[in-house]
C-alpha cells in the first residue's frame, strides 16, 4: 500500500535486496510460491492443478527423476534458466492482464506450460547419454514440442491444449520468424509473444547472465554451432545480439516487454521495468569488460564461480 505524504502519494521504493531477489530463481519451491501469488492477483479462484503438475514434472525431468529421461545437463540451458523464463512469463502475463488485455484461465495455463517446456528439448532419453544435450541446440524446439505432445496425451489433457502450445513454444525458436507462423488465431499469437518475450528478457536480466555466457559458449562448441573464435569473441558479439534482440522485442514481439512495468506498479507501487533495467546494466558492464585484456576481463566476471568452472572445461585458447 502507498503512503500518503504532504505532497501526495509516496512510492515505496523497493530495496536493492528486493530487486536482486526478483532474479534469484534457483529454488523451485520459492519460484512456484512467487508465481502462485501473482496468478492469484489475476484470479483468486484460478485452478492450479494442471500448471502445478507440469511444474513439478519439469523439475523432476531436470533432476533426472522423470521416467525414461536422464537429468538435463546443459550448463546454460539449465533449470535456473527455465525458472527465470517461467517467472518472467508469469510477471509479464500479469502486466498484460492488468494493462487491459484480460487473460482467461486456460490462456494463463498455456503460458505457464509453454514457458516450462520451451527448452525441454535439451532433455536426453535414457540411452542418449552422449554429450550434455547441447548437441540438440538446432532441434531442441521441435524436440520440446514432441515432448509436450506426448505429455498432454499421457496426462489425458485436452488435445486442443497441445495444438495451441505447439505454436506458442515455436515462438521461442531463435531461427523462426514469428511473422511466418500461421497462428490459429490472434490470441495464440499474443500468448506466443508473451512467452518468447519472457524467454529473451528473463535470461538476459539474470544477474549471472554475463558469466553464464561462458557456459553458452561451451554449448555452442559442443553443437558445432556459430562461428565464435573463443569465449572473448562471443562476449564481444553479445552487444550486437542485444541490439538485434531489442529490434525483435520492439518489432515482431510487439513491445510487450513494456507491460512488465504494469506488474511492478501493482507489486511495488513503482512504475519501473526492472527486467529492462537489469538487462541494460548487464550490457553496459559487458561493454566495459570487453575493452580489457583476458586476465582483467575474466577477473571482472565474479558471480557464481562460473569462470572457475569454465576454465576446467574448455580447451586451451578457448577463453582468450
Amino acid at each position: 500500500m502507498r503512503r500518503i505524504g504532504a505532497l501526495g502519494p509516496m512510492k515505496n521504493i523497493p530495496t536493492p535486496a528486493a530487486i536482486n531477489n526478483l532474479f534469484a530463481n534457483g529454488n523451485p519451491e520459492e519460484v512456484w510460491s512467487k508465481a502462485a501469488e501473482i496468478v492469484r492477483r489475476i484470479n483468486p479462484a484460478y485452478d492450479f492443478s494442471i500448471a502445478r503438475t507440469a511444474f513439478d514434472d519439469v523439475v523432476r525431468l531436470f533432476r533426472g527423476e522423470y521416467p525414461g529421461y536422464c537429468p538435463i545437463r546443459t550448463l546454460y540451458h539449465d533449470m535456473h534458466h527455465t525458472l527465470d523464463v517461467f517467472l518472467c512469463a508469469v510477471r509479464l502475463m500479469h502486466g498484460v492482464h492488468i494493462s487491459g488485455t484480460r487473460l482467461a484461465d486456460n490462456e494463463m495455463t498455456m503460458i505457464m506450460m509453454a514457458a516450462l517446456m520451451h527448452d525441454i528439448g535439451y532433455a536426453q532419453l535414457d540411452g542418449e547419454e552422449t554429450g550434455t544435450g547441447a548437441q540438440y541446440i538446432q532441434s531442441h524446439v521441435s524436440r520440446g514440442i514432441e515432448f509436450m505432445q506426448r505429455y498432454v496425451a499421457d496426462r489425458h489433457l485436452p488435445p486442443e491444449l497441445a495444438t495451441h502450445l505447439e505454436f506458442i513454444i515455436l515462438c521461442t525458436d531463435p531461427a523462426q520468424a514469428i511473422s511466418e507462423i500461421y497462428f490459429p488465431d490472434e490470441r495464440t499469437r499474443l500468448l506466443g509473444q508473451i512467452v518468447s518475450t519472457a524467454d529473451l528478457t528473463g535470461q538476459m536480466a539474470d544477474r549471472t547472465y554475463l558469466e553464464k555466457l561462458l557456459f553458452l559458449y561451451l554449448e555452442f562448441e559442443e553443437a558445432h554451432f556459430g562461428s565464435f573464435q573463443n569465449i572473448r569473441d562471443l562476449l564481444c558479439k553479445t552487444r550486437k545480439f542485444y541490439e538485434v534482440t531489442r529490434q525483435k522485442l520492439d518489432g515482431e514481439l510487439g513491445g510487450i516487454y513494456a507491460k512488465l512495468a504494469f506488474h511492478f506498479e501493482d507489486w511495488f507501487g513503482v512504475e519501473n521495468n526492472y527486467y529492462l533495467e537489469s538487462i541494460e546494466k548487464n550490457i553496459a558492464y559487458l561493454s566495459k569488460i570487453t575493452l580489457l585484456n583476458e586476465a582483467k576481463y575474466l577477473s571482472m566476471l565474479k558471480r557464481g564461480g562460473i569462470v572457475e568452472k569454465t576454465e576446467t572445461l574448455v580447451a586451451p585458447g578457448s577463453i582468450a
